[in-house]
Parts: structure tokens; C-alpha cells; sequence
């Protein structure tokens, strides 16, 4: 049993047990006197173990009288002694199908078939090394344990299978939706209960919902991560076999969770495959986006993430008073980071648990503190998909003219005020589609592209992702959309800026359909596109090559950069800027520097290799050593320093 009604009820099971291994000695011991017995009247109560156990296998009362005899050996010490005479040899003091077909009046050939209730439930185990109906039987551990009334659970699913507690806090008001649904589609069911499918890029919010579910159908949830299903065919077969015994004793429902599985790996996905169209026991699976069920009546249900009001009210339960104090800032928090419940719960108990996180603390250092938990919170998704970017920069190493820095000012002003427009002002009620902001940098190699976008993250405190194309490329038909969703839907938890180097490469113009190659070619840009429309916070997207974007797609960028190749004026204001305070140097001449016609990207490049002369010569860094690094650079450029470059350098 996997709980026990009451006190009276164990005490009353107890006594049943023992009556009825009361009257299977009868039988034993009349065998042994040759004595003919008329049929001894069944003394199982309604609601003991054993009745319920007949009824879930629908035993008949031979096989449960060779439960009995089993359970007999387990606590009768004279049993044994007993079952020797009944063998005829005293080296055989255990129960035998050939004891159980002599003694007991209703035997049936029928038990020997392994599709037989005790074989194929696994409800008895046999001893190596005899007959089949010679060889010693003795229940199973987990079917003792039932009939007893004791909490257990098969021990071959320990390490596969985790059961988790009761759902006890209150879902939000969308997710109760989604969970009276689930509700009513087992409820309104005829006979066998369909597969759900539960789909979404949450793991935690999707198991709040089954979790909950089942506790108000009074069903026992069994956690199951698809990565430990076995692919060979036996064992996956066995598998099921202790799962369905598992769920018939301890009404349970299977949760097998395949957000975590690669559409890729075909192995797996078969096993999945084999496992729900076979299995006879309720089933919810936790995937990403739906699964293709080819036999199994199965009802696909979306989990959407919270809306910004059901997150902001989580927020401000879990926080108490403490989210009074934070004086608007709380609105920017929700704003930003899309969270689950369980991840916003985590956040306030960092920062409220200790005494140094109380409401007396300054309303900047707790907000800093709940802002930087979230933003860690998001990583690990994102860290397995892109490149995170460790951004020091900051305004003042930014050399650009005027109107491109007021335009990366815009940029600023959307994300610092995007809480007001949307949210306060009501923008977001008109859709969500056009609320992220996508910004186009293009212009020359080196001309600090890639550093404005670390100046925005440095600025906001956001984490910045390099996308890396080739983990993101696929040459099969549909894995680049996967994965481009992947990194979406993880960006969008935690608010991360997105920087799509070389867009050109993956953003490129739509093509004429000549075969299937530019089918498909066309519709990964067509899906990028949508995509990008719909990403809610950031995307940067730089290029050496802006003619090289689809038109269509350059219509959705809200802003665009050109970053000019530098004039002599800004490359020596890049050169003032490129040595850190506490570099040694000694007659630097910064308008000379300017005269090199190189981008910022090479001139920092530059300035290493020069500083490392330097030092190896033991000298402050001088005109001398930037010579001889600018000249080795010329090189690896294919170009030579020209006299104008030169003029007055040495």
C-alpha cells in the first residue's frame, strides 16, 4: 500500500493475513494426514491488501492461495518445517508449484503460462537450478510489503524513477487553467486514459502542472527522465513491465520528462517510441514541442510561460514587504527576466533568508543582489548553446562620431525605459510580436561593432552571448530552426542580448527556388525572420557585408549602426584610450599614432604586440616597439607602411 488509511485499518489487514495463512496450514496439514477437506470459507476482508491485490490483477483463488503459501514461509517460522514434510525430503523446506497443484482443490495447469497473473506481474519468484514446477517460489519484496500495508516501491525503478512530494503551493491563475484542463480531458475519458503531452521550454512550471494534477485526481506522480531509458528492446520491455506493477499497486502515473532530449538521437526517441504506444498505465510527457504518437491516443496541451502580471505577484508574495521597499525597481526585475515560479521562490529566499538581506538593507544593494541571481539563474541554458562574453567595456572606450553614438543612446533608452512603455503604458496588451529590440551593426572589420554591444550589456548588467554559427548551421532539414529555437527560447528567461557576428552568413537573402536545397534555405530565413520578430529582449546583429541581408529582414531592425572606418582624428582618441593606466610609456606621440590608417580592432592589436616588446626588452613602451609591432601587422594585412604613416615617427 502507498499509505495506510488508519491504525484500525493495519490492525484489521494484519488479522486478515494471518487467518488466511491460518487456513492455507489447514490445507498443508490435511495433505499431509490424507484427509479430505471441505472448501475452507475465504476470511479476506473488503478492504484489506490482499482483496484489493486479487482485485487489481484479477487473481483467481488458486493463485492467490499460492500468494499465501508464499507469504506463509515469510512469517511462520513453522512453515518451512511444514512444506519439507509436504516436499517428502527435508532439504526442500519451501513452497513448490507442484505442492500448490497437489493441495489445493481449484489448481490450474494455467499458472505454469508466463502470461499467467503471478508470472507476468512478476508477484513470485523462482530459485534457479530445477523444474519449473519443482523449483522454490517465495513472493516478491514489493508485493509482501503491499500486502503487509508498508510504504514501499519496486527497488529495480530506484535511481530511474523519482517520486516526487505533493504540488502544495497554489498555481498561477494561467497554470490552473492549463491544469483543469488536464483535468477534465482524463475525467470526460472513456475506459483507457489517452497520453498527455505537456509542451513547453519550462521543466519546473510543466512538473508544477502534473504535480498538481494528480494530486487533485488522487494519482501518484512517478518522475522518469527519458536519458535513463534503456534501447535494447528486453530491457526496455522489463522496464515497463515493473513500471505498470508499480502503477496498478500504487495508482501512479508515469512522468516522463524529454526536455532534455536531442530530436537527434534517434536511439532514444525509438525507445520513447516503443515505450508509450505500449504502455497500459497513464502516461504525461514533458517535451519541449510535440512529439509525433503514432498508435497512442494522446492530447497535446501548451505551457506559455507567466504573463508579467502573474510574475510580478509572485514576486511580491514571496518578497513580503521587502518588495514595498525596492520603489519601482521591481517592475524593471520582472521586465526583464522571464522566470518560473520555482526560480522566483529560490531568488527571494537568497536574498531574505540571511539577516544582511532584511528590509533595512539600501534599496539598490537588494535589487542589485535579486538582479544578478537572476541573471546567473539563466546561464546554465544558455552557456550549453552560445559563447557568454565577458564585457568590460564601457561609454568612454567607445570612439565613434556623434550619430552613431546617439543612436546606441536610443538603444540605451529603449531597454532602460521598456518597462514604462510596455507594461505601465500598455504597449505590451497590443501584442506581443515587435516588443524585442533588434539592432543592425555594420561596417568595416575592427571598427568596434562587437565592443558597443559589450558596452550595452557592461551598462545594463546583462550577459551578452556570442551565437557560434557553426554549432547552429545544420545540413539536415530542420535542425537549424531547432536550434536557433533553443537559443531563443533560453535568451528569453534571462533577458540576454543576443550577437549574431557575421550575420550574413546566417541572415542572407532569400534565393530563387531552383531545387529543394533553396527550398529549405528559404525557409530557414523565413523562420529567422518570424523568430526575430518575436525575441523579446535584445538581438545585435553585425556584418561586413550589409548588402548581404534579405530585404525583408532589414524592415524588422528597429535600429542601424554604421560603423565608419575611423579618421586620423578618432584613431588617435582610440590610441589615448588603448593603454591601461598603469602601461609604462615614454614619449608616445598620439597624433603621429593617428596617422596609422588601421580600425580599432588592429590597432589593439598593435598596442599587445608592442607592449609585449617592451617588456621582453625591459623598456617603457615607445614609438619604436609600436613601429616594429605596426610593421609586422602591415604584413600579416598584405600592406605596406606608407612614408605619410611614417613621417616623423623615428
Amino acid at each position: 500500500m502507498t499509505a495506510i488509511a488508519s491504525p484500525t485499518w493495519y490492525q484489521t489487514n494484519w488479522q486478515t493475513i494471518q487467518q488466511e495463512v491460518g487456513r492455507i496450514r489447514q490445507w498443508v496439514e490435511s495433505f499431509l494426514e490424507n484427509k479430505s477437506l471441505d472448501s475452507l470459507p475465504d476470511a479476506s476482508a473488503p478492504t484489506s491488501a490482499l482483496t484489493q491485490l486479487c482485485t487489481k490483477f484479477q487473481l483467481s483463488a488458486f493463485e492467490r492461495d499460492i500468494l499465501l503459501l508464499c507469504i506463509g514461509m515469510e512469517i511462520d517460522p513453522a512453515f518451512a518445517r511444514l512444506c519439507a514434510k509436504a516436499n517428502g525430503n527435508p532439504d526442500r523446506p519451501f513452497p513448490t508449484l507442484s505442492l500448490a497443484l497437489s493441495i489445493f482443490p481449484a489448481a490450474r495447469w494455467s499458472v505454469l503460462s508466463p502470461q499467467n497473473p503471478l508470472q507476468r506481474w512478476q508477484l513470485i519468484e523462482f530459485a534457479p537450478g530445477f523444474t519449473l514446477t519443482q523449483a522454490a517460489i517465495r513472493i516478491d519484496k514489493r508485493i509482501l510489503c503491499y500486502l503487509l500495508g508498508e510504504t514501499a516501491v519496486d527497488e529495480h525503478l530506484l535511481g530511474l524513477v523519482t517520486f516526487p512530494e505533493p504540488e502544495t503551493h497554489p498555481l498561477p491563475l494561467s497554470q490552473h487553467a492549463i491544469a483543469d484542463r488536464l483535468m477534465t480531458t482524463w475525467s470526460q475519458a472513456p475506459g483507457k486514459l489517452p497520453l498527455l503531452q505537456l509542451c513547453g521550454a519550462e521543466s519546473t512550471t510543466k512538473h508544477q502542472i502534473i504535480r498538481k494534477l494528480c494530486d487533485r485526481l488522487g494519482f501518484n506522480p512517478g518522475m522518469m527522465n527519458a536519458a535513463v531509458l534503456p534501447t535494447l528492446p528486453s530491457e526496455l520491455h522489463q522496464l515497463k513491465q515493473r513500471w505498470e506493477r508499480e502503477a496498478i499497486l500504487g495508482n501512479r502515473v508515469l512522468c516522463l520528462d524529454c526536455d532534455t532530449l536531442s530530436a537527434a538521437d534517434l536511439v532514444k526517441t525509438t525507445a520513447i517510441s516503443l515505450l508509450i504506444e505500449t504502455l497500459q498505465t497513464p502516461c504525461i510527457l514533458s517535451t519541449p514541442e510535440r512529439l509525433p504518437i503514432q498508435q497512442q491516443t494522446a492530447v497535446s496541451f501548451d505551457a506559455p510561460p507567466l504573463s508579467f502580471h502573474e510574475q510580478k505577484s509572485l514576486w511580491e508574495t514571496h518578497l513580503g514587504t521587502a518588495a514595498t521597499e525596492l520603489n519601482g525597481q521591481l517592475t524593471k526585475l520582472v521586465s526583464q527576466f522571464n522566470l518560473s515560479p520555482a526560480t522566483i521562490q529560490a531568488a527571494c529566499l537568497q536574498v531574505t533568508r540571511d539577516d544582511e538581506w532584511s528590509i533595512q538593507q539600501p534599496n539598490s544593494k537588494l535589487h542589485h543582489q535579486l538582479w544578478d541571481f537572476c541573471r546567473t539563474q539563466a546561464r546554465p541554458r544558455l552557456d550549453d548553446l552560445a559563447q557568454r562574453i565577458d564585457t568590460t567595456a564601457n561609454w568612454d572606450d567607445l570612439v565613434l562620431p556623434d550619430p552613431q553614438r546617439e543612436v546606441l543612446s536610443d538603444i540605451a533608452t529603449h531597454l532602460q525605459q521598456r518597462s514604462k512603455v510596455y507594461q505601465d503604458w500598455g504597449f505590451a496588451k497590443q501584442g506581443s510580436r515587435g516588443l524585442g529590440i533588434t539592432a543592425l551593426f555594420h561596417g568595416d572589420s575592427g571598427t568596434g561593432k562587437t565592443m558597443a554591444a559589450e558596452v550595452l550589456a557592461q551598462h545594463f548588467h546583462l550577459d551578452l552571448y556570442r551565437i557560434d554559427l557553426s554549432a547552429v548551421v545544420s545540413k539536415y532539414i530542420g535542425e537549424t530552426e531547432k536550434n536557433l529555437a533553443r537559443i531563443f527560447d533560453a535568451a528569453e528567461t534571462g533577458g540576454a542580448i543576443l550577437l549574431f557576428d557575421e550575420a550574413d552568413a546566417l541572415f542572407g537573402k532569400r534565393t530563387e527556388v531552383k531545387d529543394s536545397r533553396d527550398r529549405h534555405a528559404n525557409v530557414e530565413v523565413s523562420y529567422l525572420l518570424q523568430r526575430m520578430e518575436a525575441y523579446s529582449g535584445l538581438a545585435i546583429l553585425t556584418t561586413n557585408l550589409k548588402n548581404a541581408l534579405d530585404t525583408a529582414f532589414l524592415r524588422r531592425i528597429r535600429f542601424m549602426v554604421e560603423f565608419p572606418f575611423p579618421t586620423a582624428l578618432y584613431r588617435a582618441q582610440i590610441w589615448q584610450r588603448i593603454f591601461p593606466p598603469q602601461t609604462p610609456t615614454e614619449g608616445l606621440d598620439y597624433q603621429k599614432l593617428g596617422q596609422l590608417q588601421v580600425a580599432g580592432g588592429n590597432i589593439r592589436n598593435i598596442a599587445l604586440n608592442a607592449a609585449f616588446m617592451a617588456a621582453d626588452a625591459d623598456e617603457p613602451l615607445m614609438m619604436k616597439h609600436i613601429l616594429q609591432a605596426a610593421q609586422r601587422d602591415y604584413l600579416k594585412l598584405q600592406r605596406l607602411l606608407t612614408k605619410e604613416e611614417m613621417r616623423g615617427w623615428v
